[in-house]
């Protein structure tokens, strides 16, 4: 059989690569730490399983609005304006089978052939497959480690132009966990005032993964409001990755122009998902507290784990549960038997010397880079940093 061409666009993600091959080597019963995947550990709060559970037991097991329900639309903009100042109606809210078709619905509504889309990097690895996916051509802004990998309005300025379409970039950000300050989007924020025709996706599915404070938004910029694209959902901060719900909150045209997709692709979310959603968003949020207090003393333990590393040099995130840690330092050493040319041989050798699943910085777009996620237990951390100690150190 014949293929489309547009599969050559993209490739397996790395991550989901990553997580395979150390679920094939546990198979096999080798003892696999996995730092690969971005999912809390954590199981879905109690009270929020008891409300699907009701839900079911109350007819809620039919097809739903492709946009979603009202009800939990309107819970949404509750959400928006309780924990972020941002005035939303239900007509300008969709909800999706998670944060990354929310991400798909809107890219595709955007995006023509050959339209250019600008990514900060390093950035999440679906971002520049989608662009690709809808024909449009990728312009990469590389941050580093020295501007702890946000891009600056001076950056910005330098690669954004009149063909400039669509931005996309998130914070807190996967993989880096920098967070951006308000006063930080205000310079981005002028920046884009020059350019009306570009629209930006802000994917905030981290927010309440936060330790610096209070999340901030680039849509609470009103002047920029109409073009600013917010995608969040249920999977990172309520631990519901399972349940499958994100959702974008944007300008009407557009939210209407994700419906009509949607509508052919997957039409609504699961009901059950939805009314328990609902619960979640404005029901008790100490389980998410507790959890990111959690996340925090595992970012404090594994950031000074790594920082102690010779040749290891890594910031210190202010959100989600990533590190990235630029392993350049290590390139062209060897064990003996392999030698470390770039960041994947890293990932790999990680991986079968210490037994470490890591994801390669290259598939964000920083080939000087490794992701660890520290979305695990405090005893798996303990270990994973022994183990990497031990195996770094035998390069010479």
């Amino acid at each position: 059989m014949q293929l489309a061409q547009r599969l050559n666009r993209v490739s397996e993600p790395q991550t989901i690569k990553m997580a395979k091959l150390g679920r094939e080597l546990r198979a096999k019963g080798i003892d696999i730490i996995d730092l690969s995947l971005g999912e809390p550990d954590f199981i879905t709060p109690e009270y929020i399983c008891d409300s699907a559970n009701t839900a079911m037991h109350e007819g809620y097991t039919k097809y739903t609005p492709v946009a979603g329900y009202p009800d939990l639309r309107e819970a949404i903009c509750t959400k928006l304006k309780r924990d972020n100042n941002l005035d939303y109606t239900p007509d300008q809210v969709i909800v999706s089978t998670g944060a990354k078709q929310s991400l798909a619905n809107a890219i595709l509504s955007i995006v023509d052939p050959g339209d250019e889309v600008l990514i900060p990097t390093p950035y999440w690895v679906t971002y520049s497959a989608l662009a690709q996916l809808a024909e449009g051509e990728v312009t990469y802004i590389r941050c580093t480690i020295d501007s702890n990998f946000k891009i600056t309005p001076e950056q910005l300025e330098a690669h954004i132009s009149d063909k400039s379409r669509l931005f996309i970039f998130s914070s807190p950000c996967n993989p880096t966990g920098s967070v951006y300050t308000k006063e930080e989007l205000a310079g981005l924020a002028e920046v884009f005032r020059k350019y009306p025709n570009c629209a930006i996706i802000s994917d905030e599915i981290y927010e309440y993964i936060n330790y610096s404070g209070k999340h901030e938004s680039i849509a609470q910029f009103e002047d920029l409001k109409d073009r600013v694209m917010v995608v969040n959902g249920m999977s990172k901060g309520f631990a519901m990755t399972g349940w499958r719900l994100g959702y974008l909150a944007g300008p009407k045209e557009l939210v209407q122009a994700c419906e009509k997709l949607q509508g052919q692709f997957t039409s609504g979310t699961s009901s059950i998902t939805q009314r328990a959603a609902i619960t979640a968003l404005l029901g008790d949020m100490q389980p998410t507290h507790d959890m990111t207090k959690a996340f925090k003393t595992r970012r404090d333990f594994l950031y000074n784990a790594l920082k102690d590393i010779q040749g290891i040099e890594v910031n210190n995130p202010q959100g989600a549960f990533y590190l990235f840690p630029d392993v350049s330092a290590f390139f062209g050493k060897t064990d003996g038997e392999t030698t470390i040319s770039n960041d994947e041989d890293m990932s790999m050798y990680l991986l079968h010397k210490a037994n470490v699943s890591t994801v390669m910085g290259s598939a964000f777009g920083d080939k000087d880079c490794i992701r660890l996620s520290f979305a695990t237990s405090m005893d798996k951390l303990e270990e994973a940093a022994k183990r990497i100690r031990t195996a770094l150190e035998q390069l010479k």
